[in-house]
């Protein structure tokens, strides 16, 4: 039974689930997608609290949202898992990536960013290792996978083919260096994208068999809608979630459970201040 450097194998599988790799081999194939509405009208007062106060002000609603995610992979830690090379393993970290623009511009440059979340982690500590991030992006820095990215989508298409058939072996055998997967997006727990940033709802967007990302979320823009609550119509911030799930990893009420939680803690922001793995009744 041998480890990953990025996972530790899976013991003691049950006969049905050491088959599914075998009858689902891809994780593009095998990709649920979920998508819900979240009243985040308590979330929304919460942070116009924020930023009113000087040592919070640089919070964001991607900070709280990555918050969010990490304490619940946290608590239900089989969102943690992947499988490759038909193999099940438990992630050895948490892990958030996004792809981020140097400038809001059709034809700006774009760069692959993988952030870790510690168990100590909460919003105002992960909020600042997301700003660093961002502003080393803005201030035109590149990290090695951006370099090695750069490099090879340049190459000619016959090269790019048989580079990628290597990587692609690689990939499944555990001989990638660190120095590409650090900061490839889809070596984390979740793929992020906050498409509420640029004023979009959310979308489904499919999984890739390359590396070992087996969730990816998007989040769309915070909107007024009206609410049945009690009888009586109200006016909400609402704000839609789109899921994308491989299902090889847990069932659906695992699932479903999980995303309730990410709900929860939406509706509960103060959880947000304490530490990532702090356990949540709900």
């Amino acid at each position: 039974m041998k480890d990953r450097k990025d996972g530790i194998r899976v013991k003691n599988l049950s006969g049905v689930s050491s088959l599914i790799p075998h009858l689902k081999p891809s994780r593009a194939d095998s990709d649920v997608y979920i998508n819900m509405k979240i009243d985040v009208s308590e979330l929304v007062k919460y942070y116009e609290k924020l930023k009113k106060q000087k040592e919070t002000k640089d919070i964001t609603y991607f900070h709280i949202f990555c918050t969010a995610m990490g304490m619940v992979v946290y608590n239900r830690p089989l969102l943690n898992r992947f499988i490759i090379n038909k193999k099940f393993y438990d992630r050895k970290n948490v892990s958030i990536s996004f792809v981020a623009k140097k400038d809001f511009t059709d034809d700006s440059e774009e760069t692959l960013n993988l952030v870790k979340i510690a168990e100590d982690d909460n919003l105002f500590s992960l909020g600042k290792k997301l700003n660093n991030t961002v502003t080393a992006v803005r201030n035109q820095k590149t990290n090695s996978t951006d370099d090695i990215v750069s490099f090879v989508g340049k190459m000619p298409k016959f090269m790019k083919s048989f580079i990628m058939a290597i990587i692609r072996f690689c990939d499944n055998h555990d001989l990638l260096p660190a120095s590409i997967t650090d900061n490839l997006i889809y070596y984390s727990t979740v793929l992020v994208s906050n498409l509420g940033s640029i004023k979009c709802g959310a979308i489904y967007h499919n999984l890739t068999d390359l590396g070992t990302n087996s969730i990816l979320i998007t989040i769309g823009e915070i909107k007024d809608e009206p609410v049945v609550i009690n009888g009586k119509i109200e006016i909400r911030k609402m704000c839609e979630l789109g899921a994308n799930l491989d299902e090889r990893i847990a069932d659906g009420f695992y699932f479903v459970k999980s995303l309730k939680l990410f709900e929860y803690i939406l509706k509960n922001p103060t959880l947000l201040e304490n530490k990532s793995y702090t356990k949540i009744d709900f």
